[in-house]
């Protein structure tokens, strides 16, 4: 594995950030770390960079304890926060070769040059940080978090405040990176998860309260698996939609119109129904659940 984390709880004074948190991540996955503000998300993923000392629990990054943060285990992982810190009066390249010397890497040269070619900074590389536009500037910091080929990228809201074009340009970087390591992505945008992860982990109110595949998102309990609108040709009461199996909620916007939430896919039922009793159906519309309707069932209460 490469995170392991078990039991992990911090507080902060009287307040628990986290509460017994665990989970895995394997080599190779890319997993949206998700949940609402305040939910310990970047707690979280500066307990496991080694930034921030957990209360207790345990945390390994590639089998090496968090708690040791040693030459050893600052390589394993490269991590970008949300506040992306860069030296604004440093050159791109300068400060790509300050962090590579910190770094002790021996080709400093060699992989300065290639992360400037995999985050597209070439053209950019002998203009000061301060200049760049913010898609820039996430660029320089993903050229950082990558510069010592880490196994593991952790990402903090890597795209806040990009415009829509500077955030497909790092969401393909991402997927791009992705292909050789395991990432942890935290973001608000559900497209960008699932567009780019493999996995959903979801945090509430400091607790793990989702762990589950993205692509499968019809089991979750935080939402049902389809919502259906149906507009009939004659008056129909909600009570005798209840009886189709199936139907778990039905709400009447007229006597002719109803929106009804399904555990099924129940549209073949609803046309037996409306044919046993002589009813036309002028529109039937499904709506599938997907990770925006999920996250919202789950933190809706928060």
């Amino acid at each position: 594995m490469s995170i392991v984390v078990k039991d992990i709880v911090k507080t902060f004074g009287n307040q628990k950030a986290l509460k017994e948190v665990s989970f895995t991540i394997s080599t190779g996955e890319i997993v949206g770390f998700l949940g609402p503000n305040g939910a310990g998300k970047s707690t979280m993923m500066k307990i496991i960079s080694g930034i921030l000392p957990q209360t207790s629990g345990e945390v390994e990054v590639c089998g090496i304890n968090n708690e040791d943060y040693s030459p050893a285990f600052r390589h394993k992982i490269g991590y970008l926060p949300e506040h992306n810190p860069l030296y604004l009066d440093m050159y791109v390249k300068e400060y790509l070769l300050m962090v590579a010397e910190m770094y002790q890497l021996k080709n400093k040269k060699e992989r300065v040059d290639k992360m400037l070619e995999l985050t597209g900074l070439q053209l950019e590389q002998h203009k000061k940080i301060g200049v760049l536009s913010k898609g820039y500037r996430q660029r320089v910091g993903l050229a950082q978090a990558l510069i010592h080929d880490p196994e593991v990228l952790i990402l903090d809201e890597p795209t806040t405040g990009l415009d829509p074009n500077q955030i497909i340009e790092i969401r393909d970087l991402i997927k791009k990176v992705g292909k050789e390591k395991t990432v942890m992505l935290s973001t608000h945008i559900m497209q960008e998860v699932e567009a780019i992860c493999e996995r959903v982990i979801i945090l509430n109110r400091g607790e793990l309260i989702v762990d589950h595949s993205s692509t499968d998102l019809s089991k979750l309990q935080g939402g049902k698996e389809a919502t259906i609108f149906v507009e009939f040709d004659k008056p129909v009461t909600s009570e005798a939609i209840k009886t189709i199996a199936g139907v778990e909620s039905v709400n009447a916007t007229s006597d002719k119109e109803l929106t009804i939430v399904a555990s099924t896919d129940i549209r073949k039922a609803i046309f037996t129904y409306a044919v046993n009793n002589k009813l036309m159906i002028l529109t039937m519309t499904r709506h599938e659940q997907n990770l925006e309707s999920v996250f919202h069932g789950f933190t809706k209460g928060n």
